[in-house]
């Protein structure tokens, strides 16, 4: 029989479509792909390829609330 201290601890989240499509969009490399075509500058606080990732989920769930 197990004791309590060797069981692990599980949580759950709830990531609905937009954690799905982020995934997706990190395992195909969009945002190093959408980088490596644009370049970057040392002064910018975001690449490219976060904006073009942002601006697809905003578009896929925040409606209401806009980039």
């Amino acid at each position: 029989m197990k004791t309590s201290e060797s069981i692990t601890e599980l949580a759950s989240y709830d990531v609905d479509h937009l954690g799905i499509v982020a995934g997706v969009i990190d395992e195909i490399g969009l945002v190093e792909e959408v980088n490596q075509i644009l370049g970057t500058h040392k002064q910018e606080l975001l690449s490219s390829g976060t904006t073009v990732k942002a601006m697809v989920l905003n578009a896929l769930g925040f409606v209401s609330a806009p980039l």
